[in-house]
């Protein structure tokens, strides 16, 4: 198996700048932890180089662009060069941003140096420079091949000249290997080795005894007898379904019903690969141009009639609502669909495996028809209005709950798991106040319980009422039978808030146990847990 190496050289930068909106002819320098980790051919012809500090760098060249390292950021750079080559030659390997193996295409393309010359060709009519390519008989030299290759050039080892290609290379070459690489290089040059074929002369027995299996491997690279396979990537299937309309329409109605199908065949299209979507993006063309995106979440996994639902929900929002048959050119704000459709495409954003949601031991059907309920319910009211409560982190009772719209997943809550101090223990109020009536708490000599700049209760609480604008939010004058408390918190200090406040557990003569809140106003009732 012949190996094709595709290396793009100083691709964190190049991805940096990119993202920066710099030019790619800038001096640059991607840092991480103030060290220089990748440079580029400017900043090296400054003499900036790797592994220098941040100031050393600066000081070499005061023009420098200081860009963060990013290795997210790389890799989705790197995704369009891999789809590149993936469409000449199946089977592509990602070994990291910037560099990437394949078999190599010779026999399909005529010779390999055709087989290069046309993936070089395609990556720069894909605005990709800076390329070059490797042809040999392993992975270590075709990568050492590219290394050598000029910008925009190639350079093919012949079969079974591995071992003479590697003889007059520089054993530094050894140090993209990581830390380990530099280690060994260091310890190379220390015992007198200049190149890769000083290395290959050494005995093998002694080579693994001096230099253990990691000097054994090295030593097989630098003859040219590494068999190191790697691992070809599966392409990601295309999940994404749309649907053209020839002529367009402009009734919400008419699209609505007209995209059923696609709706249909995307959902289908998921399950053959056996997952389900939570996110989906759904856009609207005219023209050619997307004039309507929104990105929809599900609190389980979309079925073909809620695509449907958002679709006419979406449009709905974008167009006018004067009638049952609106047009959508009735509204012209900015970003919204005023114009009529002639696509409409899915996007899955979100996707699960379906195994993490299948159907319970007695099955959904109730399940849906509540769900089916709602979103007619949706329909004529509106889908922000109809809401379901779940629970975020917070210290009070209130702060833990928040509304989301029916049909939507929550996003940017609080998180449940952490510590929160201050929040009183379980079990949770059963009942929590809208808005808190306002309390009365004294000791025995009848005078009001206070807490103290550092947290101290003035008194024993022995009686307490509450006066709220209905029944069952008013306690009259009655004996605490049992109290536990306080639970103080001083958040939100820095914005002048209402400053130190505590919660007491409260039990009444009747046996009713409520949530009572101690803030400089004075007492409230917070929450019961009737």
């Amino acid at each position: 198996m012949r190996v094709m190496v595709v290396w793009c050289p100083d691709w964190s930068v190049v991805a940096a700048l990119e993202e920066a909106g710099r030019s790619s002819r800038s001096p640059a320098a991607v840092l991480a932890a103030n060290v220089v980790e990748v440079c580029n051919g400017p900043a090296r012809s400054e003499g900036v180089r790797r592994g220098q500090r941040r100031r050393d760098a600066q000081a070499r060249c005061p023009e420098l662009v200081l860009l963060p390292a990013s290795p997210d950021r790389d890799a989705r750079a790197f995704e369009p060069v891999l789809a590149v080559v993936e469409d000449l030659r199946p089977g592509v390997a990602a070994l990291r941003p910037g560099l990437l193996a394949v078999r190599a295409p010779g026999s399909w393309y005529g010779t390999e140096t055709d087989a290069a010359a046309t993936v070089c060709q395609a990556l720069v009519e894909g605005e990709v420079w800076d390329v070059r390519i490797g042809i040999a008989d392993d992975l270590f030299t075709a990568e050492q091949a590219a290394r050598t290759a000029e910008v925009q050039q190639w350079v093919v080892v012949p079969e079974g000249g591995s071992a003479a290609f590697l003889r007059g290379l520089p054993v530094r070459v050894l140090a993209d290997d990581g830390p380990r690489g530099r280690e060994l290089v260091g310890l190379l040059q220390r015992l007198g080795l200049r190149t890769l074929g000083d290395l290959a002369d050494l005995p093998a027995d002694a080579v693994e005894q001096r230099l253990g299996a990691h000097g054994a491997a090295v030593r097989r690279r630098a003859r040219g007898e590494d068999r190191t396979l790697f691992a070809a990537r599966t392409p990601p299937p295309e999940l994404d379904v749309a649907v053209s309309f020839e002529p367009a329409l402009a009734s919400v109605e008419a699209i609505t019903f007209s995209v059923r199908t696609t709706a249909e065949r995307f959902v289908d299209q998921l399950a053959h690969h056996q997952l389900v979507a939570t996110g989906v993006r759904v856009e609207a063309e005219s023209d050619g141009v997307v004039c309507s995106s929104r990105t929809w979440l599900h609190p389980r996994h979309f079925g073909a009639r809620d695509l449907v639902d958002r679709v006419h929900w979406q449009l709905q929002s974008a167009g006018s609502t004067s009638g049952a048959g609106s047009s959508l050119r009735a509204r012209k704000d900015t970003g919204r669909v005023h114009a009529p459709v002639d696509r409409v495409r899915f996007v899955p954003e979100l996707v699960e495996p379906a195994a993490a949601h299948g159907e319970a031991l007695w099955g959904s059907a109730s399940d849906d028809l509540v769900e089916r309920g709602v979103a007619r319910v949706q329909g004529m009211v509106g889908f922000d209005a109809v809401q379901r409560p779940v629970l975020q982190g917070g210290r009070s009772p209130a702060a833990r709950q928040a509304l989301v719209p029916w049909g939507e997943r929550a996003v940017d809550l609080r998180p449940v798991d952490r510590p929160w101090p201050g929040r009183v223990p379980g079990p949770a109020p059963v009942r929590v106040f809208a808005t808190p009536p306002q309390a009365e708490v004294v000791d025995d000599a009848g005078r009001d319980v206070r807490l103290t700049e550092r947290g101290v209760v003035t008194g024993e609480l022995r009686r307490f009422r509450a006066r709220g604008a209905s029944p069952e939010q008013s306690v009259p004058w009655q004996p605490v039978s049992a109290w536990a408390g306080p639970w103080p918190v001083d958040e939100a200090w820095w914005t002048g808030g209402a400053g130190p406040t505590a919660r007491f557990q409260v039990v009444g003569a009747d046996g009713r146990a409520w949530l009572l809140v101690r803030s400089p106003e004075g007492w409230a009732l917070e929450a019961g847990y009737d």
